[in-house]
């Protein structure tokens, strides 16, 4: 039993009085991410009544996930916790690592034999430290969380944006930095700001080629990439109990594309079965008993516009199937418009990759359903066009899908397996092209599509749909083919059309493996020994950061004034650099090298205000830093939005930026920050984004009475002897304001652990 059974009982049997308190210390029927929410409350006998969108509340989680190329990050700080074991059940999942190149077993060799010191580390330091470690191979995170840990009413924290799909399982599961998970693994309590509510309710039934899948593609056209910041989205309806546990997964996990804080679907019978079937009948049963309570109460369904902050109603009987992209994953468009769109915009039409699977629909139900189309192209001698690649989600679902011969279904049209890991949807494919400079495009059933994100190249122009309609158009190696309404011309001539794609949620046979790649830690760790060396190119202890001086920060050089769209992957990029993610100094060399400066519409090129010449940034920077000048990042809207990744916070810290000032930031990226003692500012007016010149020498005043919701202000001094005084903004609370006098909200865990 992997699953931490007497864990998840405590919660069931707290939940149902917890639930009556906070009922009736609201004077109100309760939704149900109130109801998990304040069941999680850090301090269980508080009667408080939190504020959505504004009081910052500590919560304790019930368990933490990392990912391996997180974990390396993580679990360095968490070495200098002063801890012996993890205070709540923690995982680290091995699935960032491995390159998509030639197939399964020779991609998972390849990592093996190349990763082998990183591998090592992150399993030696799980065994010392109480961690369950799931080997190379196994799955990818959020897969193997949904068939193994997710449970209804639980909530649970981890180190990758997609982690909000265990909302799938009603589990309110929040991506977050390792700086946070240290938090929760050393005792310690979580902060977050109190969420708004979004309702989203689904009537009606998916019917015909549309899928869960487009239902989050139009939810993301609708909201946008920063539509759900801040905000827990809540599905509710009679269509929604009628998707089934997967599928709600997958719903659940591309809200981080919207910038939600979670996802989440009430308990129904759909969740019911699925536990069940995944070998956790227990707590099928023990959710079964408190249903009411994992469910919001029955007026909030009735009358939800009293409940929720924004309220959008959905009609399944009546949703296309939806292609979004390129570039964003918001640009939303109904495949009966998406021809035009193509057309319009002059993308690319030969469509030259189509990617199924990862941990956003790799599922049973995706798989059979993306067979049946596949299946196809055999039985009605069609010639696929596109190269395809498949990416299960896990050993179990690897091993049951070709148990039943699914996978057969897909070589046989020539398509590739991938080893169960991430693969192409984190940049972590080695795309066999014949010339890389070419614009192209590719189709994918993963979440994100930003430029360069899946191979590097930014002549790719990347599309999203479900599993389905990407190996349909992978059939027609075309762009503008519509499956509803098209003909393909086959091989002997003829004009066939494809059927509807059939699907089953369940194998009939039921999920069978071998060996789903799972190691437990041995009982005491005090004699695990975690040995680092220290000519490692992979791996680096971490040294404290300084503590703040007590001082107005004065002088300090702009390095770079970034321009549109700047995500994580901009700011520390993944693909080749993960290998780097356990070597602070190494990994900063990716820093904002993709950032587009504003002065001069160039990537990695910025002034260096000492010399007065052009350089890479992290090369600006390391000037600065080794002459003892601070320097600062400014920033466009919704900054940082994106993976969860610490390092886009940590390198610009190592190498001496102390400020990011934005229009705007993205809700994880923020936090990741402030928790490495950074200081994190809005403009005031954004138009004063406008004032700040490349030459600028900058100065923060009002520090030494830094206090929750007192503006600062920024001196800026022109090098034509002129002077801008602009106020800019903050959302630090008390606690957050010690993480930047300390220096990092580490340094004071370890004060507190010590004692």
């Amino acid at each position: 039993m992997l699953f931490d059974l007497e864990l998840i009982r405590k919660v069931y049997a707290s939940m149902p009085e917890r639930v009556r308190a906070t009922r009736s210390l609201l004077g109100r029927p309760l939704t149900l991410s109130e109801k998990i929410l304040y069941s999680h409350l850090f301090d269980a006998d508080s009667t408080l009544k939190f504020i959505r969108g504004a009081d910052y509340v500590n919560f304790a989680p019930d368990r933490v996930a990392m990912q391996d190329a997180t974990a390396q990050m993580a679990l360095l700080q968490f070495m200098n916790a002063g801890r012996s074991k993890t205070a709540v059940p923690s995982t680290v999942h091995c699935d960032h690592l491995i390159l998509a190149s030639d197939g399964a077993q020779a991609d998972l060799d390849f990592a093996l034999n190349q990763s082998r010191e990183v591998f090592d580390f992150l399993q030696s330091v799980s065994n010392k430290y109480g961690i369950g470690f799931w080997k190379p191979g196994a799955g990818i995170i959020h897969q193997v969380v949904l068939e193994n840990y997710a449970f209804p009413g639980g909530m649970m924290i981890g180190t990758d944006s997609h982690t909000v799909n265990a909302g799938g399982l009603g589990m309110i599961a929040i991506g977050v930095g390792g700086a946070d998970a240290v938090d929760v693994m050393a005792g310690m309590a979580w902060e977050l700001k109190m969420p708004k509510l979004i309702g989203i309710k689904l009537t009606g039934r998916l019917n015909g080629w549309a899928s869960a899948k487009d239902v989050i593609l139009k939810v993301a056209g609708i909201l946008t990439v920063k539509g759900g910041t801040g905000a827990i989205v809540e599905y509710f309806g009679d269509g929604a109990d009628a998707i089934s546990a997967t599928g709600k997964g997958t719903i659940c996990n591309m809200g981080a594309e919207i910038g939600a804080t979670t996802s989440i679907f009430g308990y129904d019978n759909k969740m019911s079965v699925y536990l069940a079937e995944t070998g956790r009948k227990e707590i099928a049963e023990m959710a079964d008993k408190i249903i009411a309570d994992l469910r919001s109460d029955e007026d909030v369904y009735l009358n939800p516009e009293k409940y929720y902050d924004q309220l959008i109603e959905i009609n399944l009987s009546d949703l296309e199937p939806y292609i979004n992209g390129p570039y964003t994953p918001d640009a939303a468009y109904p495949i009966s418009e998406f021809v035009k769109i193509v057309r319009e915009k002059n993308y690319p039409q030969k469509l030259e990759v189509g990617l199924i699977g990862s941990c956003t629909n790799s599922s049973y139900e995706d798989l059979t359903r993306a067979a049946s189309v596949a299946k196809q192209a055999s039985t009605k001698n069609l010639k696929v066009k596109s190269e395809f690649i498949i990416t299960p989600g896990s050993e179990m679902i690897r091993f049951t899908t070709e148990r039943d011969g699914l996978l057969k279904v897909f070589g046989d049209i020539g398509g590739v397996v991938m080893a169960n890991a991430c693969g192409p949807c984190i940049g972590q494919w080695k795309r066999h092209t014949d010339d890389p400079e070419r614009k192209n495009s590719i189709i994918t059933s993963f979440n994100r599509n930003f430029a360069k994100r899946n191979d590097g190249n930014p002549n790719t122009h990347g599309f999203v749909a479900s599993p389905e309609i990407v190996t349909a158009m992978s059939i027609a190696g075309d762009l503008t083919f519509n499956p509803l309404t098209d003909k393909l011309q086959n091989e002997n001539g003829e004009w066939v059309s494809l059927d509807l794609p059939e699907g089953l949620e369940l194998p009939p046979n039921g999920f069978d493996v071998k060996d789903p790649g799972y190691v437990a830690p041995v009982l005491d760790g005090s004699s695990v020994k975690v040995e680092v060396s220290p000519d490692s190119k992979r791996l680096q202890l971490l040294a404290p950061f300084a503590a703040w001086d007590g001082r107005d920060m004065e002088n300090l050089r702009l390095l770079i004034k970034a321009k549109g769209k700047c995500t994580t992957d901009h700011i520390s990029m993944a693909g080749p650099w993960l290998r780097f993610r356990g070597h602070l100094d190494n990994i900063s060399e990716n820093m904002l090298i993709g950032a587009v400066n504003f002065f001069n519409d160039k990537t990695n090129l910025v002034k260096n205000g000492l010399s007065g010449n052009y350089d890479a940034v992290p090369t600006v920077a390391r000037d600065y830093k080794a002459n003892g000048i601070v320097s600062i990042v400014v920033g466009d809207e919704n900054y940082g939005e994106g993976s969860s990744r610490e390092h886009a916070a940590m390198e610009p810290r190592h190498l001496g930026v102390k400020v990011v000032l934005v229009k705007s930031f993205a809700r994880i990226h923020e936090t990741n920050l402030k928790k490495q003692g950074m200081l994190a500012l809005t403009f005031a007016e954004k138009a004063d984004y406008d004032k700040i010149r490349e030459d600028d020498i900058i100065s923060v005043a009002g520090l030494t009475s830094f206090a929750p919701g007192k503006p600062l202000t920024l001196v800026l001094a022109h090098a034509d002897g002129s002077r801008d005084s602009i106020s800019v903004n903050h959302t630090y609370n008390e606690a957050q304001i010690d993480w930047f006098k300390a220096g990092s909200a580490l340094n004071l865990i370890r004060k507190q652990v010590a004692g």
